[in-house]
């Protein structure tokens, strides 16, 4: 699924479960899962096998993995990347860095928001008015989950980039559902990429089998950072405690 959002420098690799039995992490890895339950311990190790998998379409050797301080994945030398999971998927996407600058994107159930408080957390009122015509036109889509995902896409690529927090108010989102396309439109200063100030994001989304996908990537060509095809996703700008899974998207390690 994740391969139809991304251009084609792209890698990717996709799980719709977890092999049986206890899952046994990889060399190198055993220190990030010794404090973790099953269900963690499985879903980590599967997708970090989809990353692997991905890396090896490019030609890289099978490492290891590990996450940095804020949880995001630290990927070979020359190589960017994206891991996502989700109840039912699990899935790694990566390309070289002089093919990309970055790439992001996100995985979720294909289920409205938990409650309003969840709504007006990562959202504006552009944003919300944006929802209730979108809804009225395709109401079979959960919207609202699809801007959160695209928001956890945009931080996934924008923090690589910054190193920085971006808080889910701090850039606004607009689907265009004719094109299955969305645009997310920096609210603070965005960074350099190739010389030019990246002002937002571009990306792709995809429903499909009770799952809602968002990918964003940043081109490598100069004069241009932007595009359908080009640019990071908008991860989880904030961790939101009210619940477990939407705590957890931010970073994905």
């Amino acid at each position: 699924m994740i391969e139809e959002l991304l251009p084609r420098p792209v890698a990717t690799a996709e799980a719709f479960g977890d092999p049986a039995g206890e899952p046994v992490p990889f060399p190198g890895e055993e220190h990030l899962l010794a404090h973790a339950v099953p269900a963690r311990r499985r879903e980590f190790t599967t997708a970090r096998a989809c990353a692997r998998r991905a890396l090896g379409l490019l030609g890289e050797p099978r490492a290891a993995i590990p996450y940095d301080s804020s949880r995001a994945p630290v990927w070979p030398a020359g190589i960017v990347g994206s891991i996502t999971h989700c109840v039912g998927y699990r899935a790694a996407a990566v390309a070289r860095a002089e093919d990309l600058a970055v790439l992001g994107f996100d995985a979720e159930p294909h289920d409205p928001l938990d409650h309003t408080g969840v709504l007006h957390m990562v959202t504006g009122a552009e944003e919300r008015a944006h929802l209730a015509e979108l809804t009225a036109l395709r109401p079979e889509v959960h919207w609202d989950r699809a801007l959160f995902s695209a928001k956890e896409s945009v931080y996934k690529a924008w923090s690589p980039l910054t190193g920085r927090w971006l808080d889910f108010t701090e850039a606004t989102v607009t689907f265009q559902p004719r094109t299955a396309t969305f645009s997310a439109r920096l609210l603070v200063d965005g960074p350099l990429v190739d010389g030019v100030a990246l002002r937002g994001f571009e990306g792709r989304f995809l429903v499909r089998g009770g799952l809602l996908l968002t990918a964003t990537t940043v081109s490598r060509v100069p004069g241009a950072a932007s595009g359908a095809d080009n640019g990071p996703d908008l991860g989880a700008a904030r961790r939101f405690r009210a619940g477990q899974p939407l705590a957890r998207s931010r970073g994905t390690p």
